[in-house]
């Protein structure tokens, strides 16, 4: 009994989460990750274009 509950629990989560809801769940996630990597990206490449061409003076 105690070899069937781990494999029942694995099934009874694979009937109950559907792949459309994790894979959703999964490009929330790398939308937003995405979205925040360029924004830092983006910020980085204008501190440094200000940086170099910044009025000295």
């Amino acid at each position: 009994m105690k070899r069937y509950l781990p494999l029942s629990l694995v099934v009874l989560l694979m009937t109950t989460l559907t792949s459309c809801s994790a894979i959703e769940g999964i490009f929330k996630a790398g939308v937003w990750s995405g979205v925040i990597l360029v924004v830092i990206v983006l910020a980085l490449i204008i501190w440094v274009i200000s940086k170099i061409f910044g009025g000295r003076g």
